[in-house]
């Protein structure tokens, strides 16, 4: 055989050689998926909860009018600091102060009458007294000129005259009686004047008052709407009335944030908390979680729900009051921030990223293992048993360059990582990405890990 057929023979089975060879390796790499892997490791986790809000004084009031009438003073400007007591606003008074004093003299006037129906009353009972008197005194002459006469001592006009003097007497104590009750019930009528002259001037003293404003406590004034001159009305029913002021108490303060309605649950009294204040960066307070509100809030209005007459999907918030420790004397209610509420912490806690974590349902899981031929390390269902739909939380595991999926449960959540409480040990080797692969991976399949940093998209630049 010539030497260039030789040649050519060779060539053609190394052709042959390398064409079994990548089609071999080709076979064995058809259905390997690329995976970027990760490690379960103890680490200190702490669990945060994030909202934002406002800042405001745990105790302030809107000072608002309990009459109507023109500011004729105003004794403080937005800003100062007043104490309990001083005067803050001074309405007209002109009408309520003329009232006060017609209430006086009316009172005055139904007293002098009630003294006088008193002494009257005193009067008829003298008099009542003396006309007993002078009816005892005729009756028992009129018993002796009644004797006398039947003994033929006294004439006839005599005894009719004895007679008459009893029949007067008696008759002027009936009249004394009857002026004694109409003394009591003049009496009476005095003391009812009195106390509805007084609770008329109760009524006008209180009139004059609601013009006058002073501070309930010691406080800064936050926000002054009205000026001088300005007429000022009270509430109406639905219509509410003119805000004076707001009185500040700004020994406290407090950062009133919104929690999301999925975070509220794990947000307790007492917790830490930093608060993070937009207008002074770079600085953190501490605080206290001292106020969780039992109601939630319409996200879009910010009313609450038991005030909304129909049912709603809308996401909800709760209100949560954080106490700010050592606050600066900067701080103005309004201010905008965001309160980092710690609700759960754990030493040297078994973790795993987040993004490792997935979701498979039972039926999955059992009919891909079935596909492989191998054991499942979850309990079957039946294929009419509702737990076939049910969905078990877990991680991917790589073992013997495969995927397992391992059911596990997990404990608080960390800003990137999770606690696993049951189902992995320390230094297992988890898949923790791509989220496309994670999404899509089965249970079983042959991997291969890449942990290189992922390329650019260009077309994305």
């Amino acid at each position: 055989m010539k030497t260039w057929k030789k040649v050519l023979i060779g060539i053609g089975i190394a052709v042959v050689l390398v064409g079994l060879v990548g089609f071999t390796v080709y076979q064995s790499r058809k259905g390997v998926v690329a995976v970027q892997t990760g490690v379960a490791k103890r680490a200190d986790l702490t669990s945060v909860v994030s909202a934002s809000g406002q800042i405001k004084p745990k105790t302030y009031v809107n000072i608002g009018a309990n009459a109507y009438g023109k500011i004729t003073k105003l004794y403080v400007r937005e800003g100062d600091k007043v104490k309990r007591g001083q005067l803050l606003v001074q309405l007209e008074n002109v009408q309520p102060g003329a009232d006060v004093e017609a209430g006086r003299a009316a009172l005055g006037a139904a007293r002098t009458d009630a003294i006088a129906a008193e002494a009257g009353l005193k009067t008829a009972e003298a008099d009542l007294t003396r006309t007993k008197a002078d009816s005892e005194k005729a009756k028992l002459d009129y018993g002796r000129a009644e004797a006398m006469f039947k003994d033929a001592l006294i004439s006839k006009a005599d005894y009719d005259a004895s007679k008459a003097a009893w029949e007067s007497a008696d008759a002027m104590r009936v009249q004394a009686v009857a002026r004694i009750a109409q003394a009591k019930a003049q009496l009476e009528s005095a003391n009812r004047r009195v106390k509805q002259n007084a609770a008329t001037l109760t009524r006008a003293s209180d009139a004059l008052n609601k013009t006058t404003y002073t501070a309930p406590y010691d406080g800064v004034i936050t926000n002054l709407p009205l000026r001088e001159g300005e007429v000022v009305v009270m509430g109406i029913q639905n219509s509410p009335g003119s805000t004076l002021m707001t009185l500040s108490d700004m020994s406290i303060i407090t950062a009133e944030v919104k929690v999301d309605e999925t975070d509220i649950v794990n947000v307790r009294l007492g917790q830490p908390a930093e608060i993070s204040i937009d207008s002074i960066p770079k600085k953190v307070f501490k605080g206290t979680v001292t106020e969780i509100g039992d109601n939630a809030m319409l996200r879009s209005t910010g009313l609450s729900t038991s005030q909304s007459t129909s049912g709603t999907e809308e996401a909800k918030d709760f209100k949560v009051v954080v106490t700010v420790q050592d606050p600066p004397d900067n701080l103005r209610p309004g201010m905008s921030c965001t309160a980092k509420v710690t609700t759960a912490s754990r030493n040297a806690a078994l973790s795993i990223p987040i993004q490792a974590l997935t979701v498979r349902t039972r039926k999955d899981l059992e009919d891909q293992k079935k596909k492989k031929g191998s054991k499942s390390s979850v309990e079957a269902a039946a294929p009419d048993d509702p737990k076939a739909k049910e969905e078990i939380t877990g991680v991917f595991v790589v073992r013997n360059g495969k995927a397992e999926f391992i059911p596990v449960d997990t404990g608080i959540t960390g800003t990137t990582d999770i606690e696993i409480t049951q189902g992995l040990k320390d230094g297992d080797t988890i898949i923790t990405g791509s989220y496309k692969v994670l999404r899509s991976l089965k249970n079983g399949a042959s991997i291969k890990v890449d942990n290189s940093a992922p390329k650019k998209d260009e077309s994305s630049s």
